[in-house]
């Protein structure tokens, strides 16, 4: 339930590429778009991924173009794996895990049992590190759709950092990417990731071919390395003793 109240003396704690997120007392944040817009949707799914159990921020309340929502402390995954707390193996882990998570809850709306919520910009930025786990933040772009499609813009996004070569963290981005590709499987429907981010969040679209192709060539390395590697001798318990 909606507890709009008195929101207080906001202050500005960032400004994205599409809204604003100012600090709110009492341990919430208010996040604005400048060109307007309905949170409605957005505040739909996640409060319905909370009470599935999904690790996402409280909604307190939404309206029109303002989401208010609980502040979660701790610094994000981008933070942690700079700092070295976290290695690229093990954000790539928890990304893949927490696309497993949330692609074992059924769908808001469909009954298809192919479909699934899709977080769909879900990216170490995204991530914050509490105490008690990671929480998932940002769920703007949400659909309902296939979870390869999710895991494939995932992949796509890191990539796109990837072969920035002016981007401080390029090298680390693609560490991150064949991490990721190792713990997620297949980078799966790329051309559809294509056109999810040139339609949306990519910073320059002009680079997607080029991140795409490096997606599809990490996957494709991955499967040729797994392939040459000598088969495991499968295990076999000792033979019982006749005494």
């Amino acid at each position: 339930m909606d507890e709009p109240g008195d929101v207080g003396a906001p202050v500005l704690l960032g400004a994205g590429r599409t809204a604003d997120v100012w600090a709110l007392p009492g341990g919430r944040v208010l996040r604005r778009y400048r060109d307007g817009g309905d949170v409605r949707a957005e505040a739909e799914v996640m409060r319905h991924l909370r009470r599935a159990g999904l690790p996402v921020p409280r909604v307190h309340h939404a309206d029109g173009a303002e989401l208010v929502l609980e502040r979660v402390p701790g610094p994000t995954l981008v933070e942690a794996l700079q700092a070295g707390t976290v290695t690229a193996h093990g954000a790539a882990r928890m990304l893949a895990d927490l696309h497993d998570r949330l692609h074992a809850l059924p769908a808001l709306r469909s009954t298809d049992p192919g479909v699934r919520l899709l977080h769909l910009d879900l990216h170490p930025h995204n991530v914050l590190l509490t105490g008690t786990g990671p929480v998932v933040i940002d769920w703007t772009d949400s659909a309902e759709g296939p979870p390869a499609l999710d895991r494939a813009v995932t992949a796509l996004i890191l990539a796109e950092v990837a072969v920035d070569p002016a981007h401080p963290l390029a090298t680390a981005a693609g560490e991150l990417l064949s991490a990721y590709v190792a713990a997620s499987g297949s980078p799966g429907p790329l051309a559809a990731a294509v056109r999810h981010r040139a339609a949306g969040r990519a910073p320059d679209p002009g680079r997607l071919p080029e991140a795409a192709a490096l997606v599809a060539a990490t996957g494709a390395a991955l499967s040729t390395s797994a392939d040459r590697r000598p088969p495991q001798p499968s295990w076999e318990p000792p033979p019982r003793s006749r005494s």
